[in-house]
C-alpha cells in the first residue's frame, strides 16, 4: 500500500468514524486517569486495547511505553484496513453487475 492509497483509505467515512471512536475513548481514558480518583484500580485503559484489538494486542507484551505506542499504530492500521474494505465494497456496488 503506497502513501496515496493509505491516505485515500483513511479518508473514507468508515475509517474516520473508527478513528473518531478511538480518539473519544482516548480522551475518556485520559480524563479518567488524570482527574478522577478511584478506590480501586480503573480498567478504563483496557477499552483502548479492546477497541484497537487484535493489532494492539501484539504490543501488550511490550514494556509500558512501547505498549502505549501500539494503540495509535493499531488504530491507523485498522482504520486503513476498514477504509480499504469500504472502498472495495462501494466500488463493487458502483460498478454493479449487469447481465
Amino acid at each position: 500500500m503506497n502513501r496515496s492509497s493509505l491516505v485515500s483509505a483513511l479518508r473514507t467515512p468508515v475509517a474516520l468514524g473508527y478513528l473518531l471512536i478511538v480518539a473519544a475513548l482516548g480522551v475518556w481514558v485520559a480524563v479518567d486517569t488524570l482527574f478522577l480518583t478511584h478506590a480501586d484500580t480503573s480498567f478504563a485503559g483496557v477499552w483502548l486495547f479492546l477497541a484497537t484489538a487484535p493489532v494492539s494486542l501484539l504490543f501488550a507484551w511490550a514494556p509500558d511505553q512501547l505498549a502505549l505506542i501500539g494503540i495509535p499504530v493499531a488504530a491507523v492500521v485498522q482504520a486503513a484496513l476498514l477504509g480499504t474494505a469500504y472502498r472495495g465494497l462501494t466500488r463493487t456496488r458502483r460498478l454493479g453487475t449487469s447481465g
